[in-house]
């Protein structure tokens, strides 16, 4: 399984990665991957959302009207839901949404969205490249030479500060490091860019966990 290495002008240099069999060759696992992209949207919910009840109601306990005879249903407090500016039934309270998912199901996840990413042919690996200054015309350039559309995830080995820079006030562009690189990531992005040295990264952590 490899893949040719090209430079920041889109022209092939010649070189070769070999990618890791045990992570691109495996038959992806839908469900480890609903489950990991779940977990990563449940992650991100505040849970703050917050609605009174009638007890939590401020509002007078004066009976309204007599308790017979007028024709409707007996009221006792203008704290019930019924009447407007009462409590809500059963309103949403403050909670946490985040949950638990097994490390061997999320590295599953993980291996399955590299795995898509190379069955669709939606990866080009680039060698690593550095920028002087913070450049967002320079980066377009780039993704531009390198005949990417869409949404693009690149991947590095180390922090990038002035790449990752580059990209932050682009919509549709992500710089992660490998390390940090979560299944959300990588199946939102139509084109995934790896760093030459970060493919390198991925076979050796994937060795050690051997």
């Amino acid at each position: 399984m490899k893949l040719d290495v090209l430079n920041i002008n889109g022209s092939n240099t010649g070189r070769s990665v070999e990618l890791p069999e045990e992570i691109f060759g495996i038959e992806p696992n839908s469900h480890a991957v609903y489950l990991a992209v779940k977990q990563y949207n449940a992650a991100q919910r505040q849970g703050t959302h917050k609605a009174k009840e009638k007890h939590e109601i401020a509002r007078t306990t004066k009976k309204l009207k007599r308790q017979k005879g007028t024709g409707t249903a007996r009221a006792g407090s203008m704290k019930s839901p019924v009447f407007r500016g009462g409590g809500r039934v059963f309103g949403p309270k403050p909670r946490d949404y985040s949950f638990k998912l097994n490390k061997k199901v999320k590295e599953l996840a993980r291996f399955s969205a590299y795995a898509d990413k190379f069955q669709n042919k939606s990866i080009v690996v680039v060698e690593d490249f550095n920028m002087a200054t913070p450049n967002t015309k320079e980066y377009i350039g780039i993704l531009k030479n390198l005949s990417v559309q869409g949404k693009s995830l690149l991947l590095t080995s180390d922090l990038n500060k002035n790449v990752y820079l580059s990209s932050r006030n682009l919509p549709a562009a992500e710089v992660r490091m490998v390390s940090d690189a979560n299944v959300y990531d990588i199946i939102n992005a139509d084109v995934l860019v790896l760093c030459e040295n970060s493919v390198r990264q991925l076979a050796s952590s994937m060795a050690e966990n051997n």
